[in-house]
């Protein structure tokens, strides 16, 4: 009797990780542009001034339900020109990552990709948290301005032909 109580119990076991394995082993999502302006934020507050989010040019992963990772570009028209030559985007993390190997911790950051591929990494006074070198894709034939493209464990995050590997923790 016990051993049957026992089987049984296995069983039911396997059963219940077998439906829930998928589930979790699916791993990060990419956000559709449907569903976009229900995660992204419509501005983006920087050293005292607020920018509209360019929606056309955001992205979005869900790591799992209300928790993502989020990158858009803004429009910076208004700030001052040193401004608009360092800060084009910002990333809202509700989970720690790491961003081309430097962590960064739940939070808005803002960010800027120089002509020479490197990735800047702000605070929201305006201090420069990190910067690093992006990798370029040259086979990439109709580049956007900012996507995210799913890459093993985690993502690429793409500024036209330039991307870093952003793991998701």
């Amino acid at each position: 009797m016990h051993r049957h109580r026992l089987r049984f119990a296995l069983w039911t076991l396997l059963f219940f990780a077998w439906h829930l394995v998928p589930a979790s082993a699916q791993g990060p999502v990419i956000v559709s542009e449907e569903e976009l302006p229900r995660v992204v934020p419509t501005g983006f507050y920087y050293e005292g001034q607020v920018a509209p989010t360019q929606m056309r040019n955001a992205a979005a992963v869900r790591i799992r339900e209300k928790k993502h990772v989020i990158a858009a570009l803004v429009d910076n028209s208004g700030y001052a020109t040193e401004t608009r030559a360092k800060i084009e985007g910002f990333w809202a993390t509700d989970v720690p990552v790491r961003i081309g190997g430097r962590n960064l911790a739940v939070g808005v950051y803002p960010f800027g990709v120089t002509r020479e591929g490197i990735l800047n990494v702000y605070d929201l006074a305006g201090a420069l948290l990190f910067s690093v070198k992006t990798s370029r894709d040259a086979g990439l034939l109709t580049p956007r301005p900012l996507a995210m493209v799913k890459a093993g464990d985690g993502v690429r995050l793409y500024r036209g032909r330039n991307y870093v590997l952003v793991e998701l923790r």
